[in-house]
């Protein structure tokens, strides 16, 4: 069990380094193919079809195995990198970018479904946070080399170092974890599963308080490289470097604070967290001058409210659910793509009425506060 949880941690960390390669430049790179203030219609759209696609995973998993559901979309991964290096066209670059979200999603929620297996009740909150400090590792180093890549190479180097570490992947999953149990996945109804979370006020809770701090990701990984770029005028490789910093509160903090959530519990985490990570980003607008450090410090301040924040909604959800309920796992992280249906459809109409692109950072720091209040009604795991 333990060499098997070595293997996942070495494949979180490799399937991660290609999302946090790519991730910031997405909308960039679709920029050149769609305007900017209707980007995320495309993010909309990848999204929909993934939220469909994940209310079916009980039925493939039954079918493939977690295995080879893996191995399959980790294929799809790599095939959708490489057309997002060499397509160079619009109509190969966008259906490129939805093939590379679809699977994407399928490929960590299939991971989820590893971790739950080699995990045991008592050290969820340890596992988890070993698991996402391995995957945050991944996002710093990632940050710290993307923008010297795409200085030498522009988009097309990222892509194609991000296809080697999706085709590392592929090994993984193609040499190890023959000897994997899949436990029998119980298939649930939609309804049923909606049902489900209305029942169970509490997992409804930290559905909807993971629900928002994907929201976050997404708005962020959206529009801030946009904002920073165009409008305060860093280079891609300043803005490699700050977000190599930002990103360093998930590598302190998520595994002290998994351990910590064993012992006494989520709830106190998630309303520092949310406190600090609303006040740090209503104050982003107020950086108007282009100065490294005060950008490092403020985003640096969002990510410790971030980690504490994830560290403690999929602690607090794991606790409550098992392995073999493969129908909740994936509606839960369906929050992920529904966040890349809400933050896009949300902010067109804003970046429409609003003068500045900075006035989208008050509107997500005041969203933020709705998780702070959430947090204060949810009720601890025994």
């Amino acid at each position: 069990m333990r060499h098997n949880r070595k293997i996942i941690y070495i494949a979180g960390f490799l399937l991660s380094m290609p999302i946090a390669l790519t991730s910031y430049i997405n909308s960039s790179i679709l920029e050149i193919y769609v305007n900017k203030y209707y980007l995320g219609i495309i993010y909309v759209i990848a999204s929909i079809i993934t939220i469909i696609g994940m209310l079916k995973m009980s039925k493939i998993l039954t079918y493939l195995g977690n295995r080879l559901t893996t191995l399959l979309f980790s294929l799809l991964f790599l095939l959708s990198l490489i057309l997002l290096a060499l397509g160079g066209k619009d109509f190969i670059v966008i259906p490129a970018f939805i093939l590379y979200f679809i699977s994407s999603n399928f490929i960590f929620a299939s991971l989820d479904i590893f971790i739950e297996d080699f995990s045991k009740n008592s050290s969820i909150g340890a596992v988890r946070g070993a698991y996402l400090t391995i995957i945050s590792f991944a996002w710093v180093i990632s940050q710290m080399i993307s923008g010297s890549i795409i200085n030498k190479s522009s988009f097309q180097g990222i892509y194609l170092l991000s296809a080697l570490f999706a085709a590392l992947v592929c090994v993984v999953f193609t040499l190890f974890l023959h000897d994997f149990k899949d436990p029998k996945y119980t298939k649930t109804p939609v309804l049923k599963t909606i049902t489900f979370f209305l029942q169970k006020k509490n997992i409804l809770k930290i559905y909807l308080i993971n629900l928002i701090l994907k929201f976050f990701y997404a708005w962020m990984i959206i529009y801030t490289p946009i904002y920073m770029h165009q409008y305060i005028g860093f280079s891609w490789s300043s803005i490699g470097i700050i977000f190599s910093i930002m990103l360093l509160p998930f590598i302190i903090l998520d595994f002290p604070l998994g351990k910590l959530s064993d012992k006494i519990g989520e709830k106190k985490m998630l309303i520092i967290g949310f406190l600090i990570i609303s006040i740090s980003t209503l104050m982003i607008p107020f950086f108007t001058a282009k100065e490294l450090f005060l950008w490092m410090f403020i985003l640096f301040t969002t990510r410790i409210g971030a980690a504490i924040i994830e560290i403690m909604s999929e602690s607090y959800f794991f606790k409550s659910i098992k392995k073999e309920d493969a129908d909740v796992l994936s509606f839960f992280r369906n929050t992920n793509p529904l966040s890349y249906i809400i933050a896009p459809l949300l902010a067109i109409p804003i970046l429409l009425l609003v003068p500045s692109f900075k006035y989208l950072f008050f509107v997500l720091g005041a969203i933020m506060l709705s998780g702070f209040l959430l947090s204060i009604r949810l009720r601890d795991v025994k």
